[in-house]
């Protein structure tokens, strides 16, 4: 969808070659899951959309563009526990043996090895999350986690549509904005913390300087 186009017979394609030209990057032990993990970490379009346990990191990125503190900030949560009841019966038996409330991607790949499985799972589309492996400090940092729809078609927003008893829409008024942005920069939940590194101390300093417009 962020492509356009028949982007459901894109997305293999996508994958595909992603992997062949990524590989002096990964090493041959690493599964599907890992490498979708790793194209969506680096900007690759795919089906995966990024999450966040901490309430504290989505604030941050409701709030880290000061050029839209003119407009309300919206964080989207929802009850990834309750989501997992809905999955077809061999996916909730695989958390349930493992005794977990979220997939890592070394339990996907053992109930669910590729997307086109996925797919052929159920008729009706349902929804996982799950954690990325710690590939750098960017991912722990932002305690990160994936969502996947089963279906290359259904976007994440026709889900909600029919499970709104479990999301939550919770605005941030953009009178509010600036004074949430500095209580999140006096808790250093900040890019220099959220992205470890050169660019993301260059993008806490640049807007830790901007000017400040708060009328």
């Amino acid at each position: 969808m962020r492509l356009g186009g028949p982007y459901q017979q894109l997305e293999r394609h996508l994958l595909r070659n992603f992997i062949k030209y990524a590989h002096r990057d990964m090493v041959a032990r690493d599964s599907f899951w890992h490498w979708l993990s790793m194209a969506q970490h680096h900007g690759l379009p795919t089906r995966l959309l990024d999450w966040t346990h901490s309430p504290l990191v989505a604030m941050h990125f409701a709030t880290a563009n000061t050029e839209k503190f003119d407009r309300d900030g919206v964080i989207w949560s929802i009850n990834y526990e309750q989501c997992h009841t809905l999955l077809p019966e061999p996916m909730k038996q695989s958390l349930d043996s493992e005794g977990a409330n979220t997939f890592t991607c070394e339990l996907l790949v053992q109930a669910v090895p590729s997307l086109e499985q996925l797919d052929r799972m159920s008729n009706d589309p349902f929804l996982l999350f799950f954690e990325p492996p710690s590939m750098d400090d960017r991912i722990v940092n932002q305690f990160a986690l994936f969502s996947v729809v089963s279906n290359a078609s259904i976007g994440l927003n026709s889900w909600i549509e029919g499970h709104g008893s479990l999301c939550r829409k919770i605005v941030i008024p953009a009178s509010l904005k600036w004074e949430v942005r500095d209580k999140l920069d006096q808790c250093n939940v900040t890019e220099r913390v959220l992205f470890p590194g050169l660019d993301g101390l260059t993008r806490w300093l640049y807007r830790h300087y901007s000017p400040k417009q708060r009328d």
